[in-house]
């Protein structure tokens, strides 16, 4: 199992966990036409479990990587919401509001880490 592999497992295991421990921040950055927020939520919880379950099989591996890089991709609509709701806040700190708009760019390593597993 490679590096990344063992990142982008630990990525989605933990964010997928967050997703039904705490989720309301999950469901507030569903965008606005989305209905079923919290259903959503937890879908894209189970999902984010299972690929990194089937990150760590070597059987399961390329498909986890495959289903992780949909899934990232599925998911960056509500990174882009979370960021447009944040930056037109009048009470979010200007520094919220910059680490939103440079996290966008943090999503590109994960979507190459999922390629790479998707390979291997």
């Amino acid at each position: 199992m490679t590096r990344e592999s063992k990142m982008l497992a630990a990525l989605l295991g933990v964010s997928g966990v967050l997703h039904f421990a705490v989720p309301k921040p999950y469901t507030a950055i569903v965008p606005k036409p989305l209905p079923y927020k919290r259903e959503l939520v937890y879908a894209s919880g189970m999902v984010e479990l299972g690929c990194a379950a089937m990150l760590t099989q070597s059987r399961t591996r390329r498909l986890g990587g495959l289903l992780s890089f949909g899934l990232l991709l599925a998911v960056f609509p509500a990174n882009v919401q979370m960021m447009i709701t944040v930056v037109q806040s009048k009470k979010a700190p200007l520094w919220y509001k910059i680490g939103t708009v440079l996290r966008l760019p943090l999503q590109i390593p994960p979507l190459r880490w999922a390629m790479k597993a998707a390979r291997s």
